[in-house]
């Protein structure tokens, strides 16, 4: 008897609630009154009510079904969910994700659907918690407070980022894009028309990168053109760099590396090349292109992006280890790797822009006053006699996990890196 009675008790309770039983059993196996459903939950959560008179309402919610995504008893995750959050949403909504995505949001991999979504009930189409663009600057809030001052900003932009970009996932581009490029600018932009001819000198646009030229956001230059532009291509003269529209290759460039460069910007390049240790992609078959754009950027220098990522392509190992660092120098933090370095050549050991690591140090700080211990040319490095003792040989440029950016995590163990311990 006892054991009928353990099982029946559960039934009970769910007669009782008018909640369905979850195990795949008629929708309404008790055959419950009228709107019967979910009433139990409300009677509690009152609140609902009030949010329940938005226009648009949660599927399983309008339904009164509380138990499609909530135990109604006991739960091991938040709000009693009845699965992981990551879980709970996919049940329903596995058909948003395609198989193989090129890219996935952040918050969809997080599992983190209610972010954007309200999971019972919104003002908004899909439930979202804030309509167009403005619910995607919730998170991207660089994006939207550098749109705020652009004098120009791209029309689906300021009605809704969803007109180019998938909010959950994209198998055909980078960045979310429902489209790689151009084909997905091409949609509106007609590559045919004359008028669109005219404005790209009849070159071949329509097979081209758009982002090479144009911020698909915003800028304050008329066309989107990113707003540092280079002269040539302001000037609309790109013959002067590549062959000819008309030609079997009107993207090929006239000379390769930093010679087609060296054309306008000779002394620069010749000064370069003249100091004894150059920056590889000087000598590289890209040359400038390597870290600059040709035809424009947001960045100082018509740079590729910010001096942290276009330097992060190839010294990862620094950049990757600052980032998780707990005391960091502050120049590689903000990205003024050049605060230190030459970027194209110097006469000092890694590309230093001062004739020493001390005259490089010395730009900020004033050693003199930081410490009795000497440094420089009188001071031999016991470790290794054909060293003399600098800044680096007690601190790490870039940044460690100890204080003040030291090698060793106490005093004691840098002192005696050098010097013998007391009585040894």
């Amino acid at each position: 008897m006892r054991v009928r009675f353990y099982f029946i008790l559960p039934l009970m309770a769910l007669l009782l609630t008018g909640l369905p039983i979850r195990s795949g059993a008629a929708d309404n196996p008790f055959h419950l009154k009228e709107g019967g459903r979910g009433k139990i939950c409300l009677n509690c959560h009152d609140a609902f009510q009030e949010i329940l008179k938005n226009p648009y309402v949660h599927t399983p919610v309008k339904a009164g079904n509380c138990a499609g995504c909530h135990n109604p008893h006991t739960s091991d995750y938040g709000q009693m969910l009845d699965a992981d959050p990551k879980d709970v949403c996919v049940r329903c909504h596995a058909q948003l994700l395609p198989e193989k995505p090129t890219s996935l949001h952040k918050v969809v991999a997080e599992g983190n659907c209610v972010a954007c979504h309200d999971p019972h009930a919104a003002a908004n189409k899909f439930n979202l918690r804030k309509a167009g663009s403005a619910l995607c600057f919730e998170c991207h809030k660089e994006m939207g407070e550098r749109l705020k001052g652009n004098k120009f900003k791209h029309a689906p932009v300021e009605q809704s980022c969803t007109k180019c970009h998938d909010p959950h996932a994209s198998a055909k581009g980078e960045k979310l894009l429902r489209e790689d490029m151009p084909a997905i600018c091409l949609k509106c932009h007609d590559s045919g028309k004359p008028a669109f001819q005219k404005q790209h000198q009849n070159f071949p646009v329509d097979k081209a990168r758009c982002t090479s030229c144009h911020n698909p956001h915003g800028s304050n230059q008329q066309s989107l053109f990113y707003d540092k532009v280079h002269s040539p291509f302001a000037k609309k003269n790109c013959s002067q760099c590549h062959d000819a529209p008309t030609s079997s290759t009107p993207f090929k460039l006239k000379a390769q590396g930093a010679e087609l460069c060296r054309g306008c910007h000779s002394a620069m390049v010749n000064e370069a090349l003249l100091k004894n240790r150059l920056h590889w992609p000087l000598l590289d078959r890209k040359g400038c292109l390597n870290c600059h754009a040709p035809h424009a950027s947001d960045q100082v220098g018509l740079l590729k992006g910010p001096s942290l990522v276009v330097c992060g392509q190839c010294h990862e190992d620094t950049v990757g280890r600052v980032k998780t660092a707990q005391s960091k120098h502050p120049p590689v933090v903000k990205g003024e790797c050049s605060a230190c370095h030459a970027p194209h050549s110097s006469d000092q050991a890694l590309l230093l822009n001062q004739p020493s690591v001390i005259d490089v140090c010395g730009k900020c700080h004033d050693w003199k006053g930081h410490s009795t211990h000497p440094i420089g040319t009188e001071a031999k490095d016991p470790r290794n006699p054909n060293l003399f003792v600098t800044c680096v040989s007690c601190h790490r440029s870039h940044g460690t996990d100890n204080k003040k950016m030291l090698l060793a995590p106490t005093q004691t163990e840098m002192c005696t890196n050098c010097h013998k311990a007391y009585g040894r």
